[in-house]
């Protein structure tokens, strides 16, 4: 245990700055995604709400997804985004495509947040606490981490193209990052369950408390 922990410690020190760089990345994408809510013209949003608006009535209805299809579609998209990060690090030119998708995931996180919250106020920061947060509490890291690692091994690959010192094989690396990354997959499947069985029956909850 104590071994690992070193290993873990010794890995963030020596990343520190890329970590550092991907959280600011993603922040910066949240940013932009509230940016983009106040951006838009007062018809744009009423056409968007009018979307929300009739999803809302299907949950007051109860035309809702049963949770194991919920729970299926929600792990395939973290199993697809995390397996795009991972075959993007294994690529140099990949690299920058890692920055916009861990960018776009922060846009669209601060997006969802921002226009709820500008239309329904109190209601609807009530509503993104306890029906986005649960599961991005989770996934968020998990993403950061997994766009971090990429960046790391790619560069490394990058830096064992432009070198002609000898070097220990790449196998190795390699089958630390995939082990990593499979770890990461089982995580992202926490953070499914929780979408499913916490944040969607919260936002049901919540949604039906506003037509009574």
């Amino acid at each position: 245990m104590y071994k690992n922990r070193a290993i873990i410690t010794d890995h963030l020190k020596d990343h520190a700055t890329i970590y550092l760089f991907m959280i600011i990345l993603f922040m910066t994408g949240i940013v932009f995604g509230a940016i983009l809510v106040n951006s838009m013209s007062i018809i744009q949003k009423q056409d968007l709400f009018f979307y929300l608006e009739r999803f809302f009535g299907q949950l007051h209805d109860q035309q809702i997804t049963e949770n194991t299809i919920i729970l299926k579609n929600s792990f395939l998209y973290h199993v697809k985004y995390l397996l795009l990060l991972f075959i993007l690090g294994l690529s140099v030119i990949g690299l920058p495509i890692v920055w916009i998708l861990l960018f776009i995931k922060g846009l669209v996180v601060g997006f969802s947040v921002g226009f709820i919250v500008n239309q329904l106020g109190m209601d609807g920061f009530l509503l993104a606490t306890f029906s986005i947060a649960p599961q991005n509490l989770l996934i968020i890291p998990i993403y950061i981490v997994a766009g971090s690692l990429a960046m790391i091994f790619s560069l490394k690959l990058l830096g064992k193209l432009f070198t002609r010192k000898v070097s220990q094989p790449v196998f190795q690396p390699f089958g630390r990052y995939a082990a990593i990354f499979g770890f990461l997959l089982l995580l992202s499947f926490v953070a499914a369950l929780l979408e499913t069985y916490v944040a969607n029956e919260a936002m049901t909850y919540i949604v039906k408390s506003f037509y009574q």
